[in-house]
């Protein structure tokens, strides 16, 4: 058994028997699983709870983005639930990411950055800046101030975001492909598992190059091999 302390799959699924298959079949092998809009809205509680009897480690990734008292209050209710991660937006400004932070033991707040889908055209027409490095770089700083745990960011911002936020912040990085398939899809920065790991990631989120493979576990421990 070769477990990972460095990918968190992604469950990103309208079938729920599929996922729990899954599930069982990687959690051996994996630090975490990530549950998204796609599983939560589908399944709700019931396919979570599921999920969590079977590995109790989640990152339940809603990405919450509201005025501070109504974060405040949704997270008061999420830790509940003991995810080991969860989401809010930096975007929602200081006072927000201030509220989110909830005494707690198990779940940590992870400020969501720029979305992977996001390019410099983008981040261009919605945030005024072109240079997507030095806006992430930015998001990171103000996570850190207002004291969240950690941040979700592409691999291609890694590298400007550890200096700026040091060693212990953790980072999570989606946008993983793996070798041979680093491609535009709705992801526009993207990265292989060891360099973003080499770049200063803590965690990896992977779905479909392991999820809709013929052979799931094979390519996990595939990847396993490439960090360890």
């Amino acid at each position: 058994m070769t477990p990972s302390n460095k990918v968190i799959v992604a469950l990103d699924s309208k079938n729920l028997n599929k996922s729990i298959k899954l599930v069982r079949i990687l959690k051996d092998y994996v630090y975490a699983f990530k549950v998204g809009y796609q599983f939560f809205f589908n399944f709700g509680l019931n396919g979570y709870n599921k999920i969590y009897s079977i590995c109790p480690k989640i990152f339940l990734d809603l990405k919450l983005h509201d005025i501070p008292n109504t974060v405040n209050n949704g997270l008061e209710a999420l830790i509940k639930i003991k995810p080991l991660f969860t989401t809010i937006h930096i975007s929602g400004g200081d006072e927000m990411m201030k509220a989110a932070k909830i005494k707690n033991k198990i779940t940590k707040i992870l400020g969501v950055s720029i979305l992977t889908s996001m390019d410099s055209k983008q981040t261009q027409k919605y945030y005024n800046q072109k240079n997507v490095s030095l806006l992430v770089k930015k998001f990171a700083k103000y996570a850190k101030k207002n004291n969240l745990d950690g941040i979700v960011c592409s691999p291609k911002e890694i590298k400007y975001i550890r200096k700026e936020v040091g060693e212990k912040f953790i980072i999570v990085t989606p946008g993983i492909r793996i070798d041979d398939k680093i491609k535009s899809d709705d992801q526009k920065r993207v990265e292989t598992p060891k360099k973003a790991i080499e770049l200063g990631a803590n965690y990896l989120v992977i779905g479909r190059p392991i999820t809709e493979s013929k052979d799931p576990l094979k390519v996990l421990k595939a990847i396993n091999k490439t960090l360890s």
